[in-house]
C-alpha cells in the first residue's frame, strides 16, 4: 500500500489536525514531564497513519510524536525538510534509503536517523501493525521523491 496521495491530502489538512492534537504543554528542558499512554490522543494523518503528540506539535517545530502504521504499509520514497530520529515500539519496520533493496529490519527497540533531505521510505513490514516514536527539532513535512 503506497501513501503518496494520502500524505499529500493530509498535509493540506495538517494545520487543522496539528491544532487539535497539540500536546498538553510544550517541552521545557528545565521541567520534568510524564505523558501516560492513556492520555495520548491519536489523530488520523491520513486513511492509514495515526499520530499522537507527546510534546510540541507535529507540524510546528520541535516535537516528539508517536505513530502507528498498519501491517505491510509502505510510505513510498520521500524526503523531509528537517532531520528526524525514530524508535520502533511494536512490529517490524524498515527505512530504506534511496534505491536500497535490502534494508535492515528493525524490531522493537531499534533506532533510526534520517538526515534532512535524504530520500527514504519508512515501512511496516510485519504481519502486525507497527508503532514507533519519532522526534525532531523541526516541524514534520513530507515531499514525495521525484
Amino acid at each position: 500500500m503506497k501513501m503518496t496521495t494520502l500524505v499529500l491530502s493530509a498535509l493540506i489538512a495538517m494545520p487543522v489536525f496539528a491544532g487539535a492534537a497539540s500536546a498538553e504543554e510544550p517541552l521545557d528542558p528545565n521541567k520534568p514531564m510524564v505523558v501516560q499512554r492513556e492520555s495520548l490522543t491519536y489523530f488520523a494523518l491520513n486513511d492509514a497513519i495515526r499520530m499522537a503528540d507527546a510534546y510540541g506539535a507535529l507540524a510546528e517545530g520541535m516535537h516528539g510524536t508517536f505513530g502507528k502504521f498498519p501491517a505491510h504499509f509502505d510510505a513510498g520514497l520521500h524526503t523531509h525538510t528537517g532531520a528526524y530520529r525514530g524508535v520502533v515500539i511494536k512490529g517490524v519496520m524498515t527505512n530504506p534509503f534511496g534505491e536500497e533493496t535490502n534494508p535492515p529490519q528493525m524490531e522493537p527497540g531499534s533506532y533510526w536517523y534520517v538526515p534532512a533531505g535524504m530520500v527514504h521510505s519508512t515501512a511496516c513490514v510485519s504481519d502486525e501493525p507497527c508503532e514507533f516514536f519519532f522526534y525532531a527539532d523541526d516541524g514534520f513535512d513530507f515531499h514525495p521523491a521525484e
